[in-house]
């Protein structure tokens, strides 16, 4: 059945896929979960100073050396900036599926949206943000990603997250004055069969972004949007829906 190399988002860890590991495995999936460069570090020392200016293309170089390593290419499953890093590994011919759960989206997509500004406005209104690591505040991540799950097992998370790169948030948002491009994705590059999925509640990635990104390779996308469900399809509640049905389609298209 192969390999499913899974790819976290902003902040996060290999940790976010703590759920969907073992549910996979036991459906014979041999799982890899990586951390992103300069993440792999105690949520309680400062970031890595070198972090502010890892730009997206660094994230992916780091992460195609790896899968390299593998002996077959494997399933690409990517989470929130994770799917957009997957999206980049895919036009680099690197997977032989891949699952785009409440992707952020590439250059060419207009994602900002009040509730996305709102979100990163902290960032955003920081001079040369661009170069700083970055972290949301609790509030914050309560009201963008975790907006669907008990305050609780939310505080818990946030204990458990990291800085985040300014660059790779420049690149995300500002797309439209990046000189270097770092969030395109040539889509004419992606081969592979995609499942993209979405969360009607959805505040960093709202699913009518995630629409336009399933759109932008629709000749090889599906669709699925979960009405029910906000970002954090990993963890809160009603992921096991979201990770059946991406086990059923990795069954229907064969993986």
């Amino acid at each position: 059945m192969g390999t499913i190399f899974m790819i976290h988002g902003m902040w996060g860890g290999a940790w976010c896929f703590e759920k969907y590991i073992p549910f996979f495995e036991a459906k014979g999936y041999k799982c890899m979960a990586v951390d992103l460069l300069h993440h792999d570090v105690d949520p309680k020392a400062p970031p890595p100073p070198q972090l502010g200016t890892t730009s997206l293309v660094d994230y992916v170089d780091h992460m195609e050396a790896q899968i390299k390593k593998l002996p077959n290419p494997p399933i690409i499953m990517g989470h929130s900036m994770g799917g957009l890093l997957a999206q980049m590994l895919a036009a680099r011919g690197l997977g032989k599926a891949v699952i785009l759960l409440t992707p952020a989206s590439p250059a060419g997509i207009l994602a900002l949206r009040l509730t996305v500004i709102k979100t990163f406005w902290d960032a955003i209104t920081t001079w040369a943000y661009w170069r700083k690591p970055f972290l949301l505040s609790f509030d914050k991540l309560v009201y963008s990603v975790m907006n669907n799950t008990p305050q609780e097992e939310a505080r818990l998370y946030y204990d458990r997250m990291v800085y985040e790169s300014g660059r790779a948030i420049f690149e995300i948002g500002s797309w439209l004055v990046d000189l270097r491009r770092g969030s395109a994705v040539d889509e004419t590059r992606v081969t592979a069969p995609m499942l993209v999925v979405a969360g009607s509640l959805d505040r960093i990635t709202p699913a009518k972004v995630v629409r336009q990104v399933a759109a932008k390779y629709a000749h090889v996308s599906e669709y699925r949007e979960f009405p029910h469900n906000a970002h954090n399809v990993l963890a809160e509640p009603g992921w096991e829906a979201v990770a059946e049905h991406a086990y059923e389609w990795l069954k229907r298209k064969g993986f």
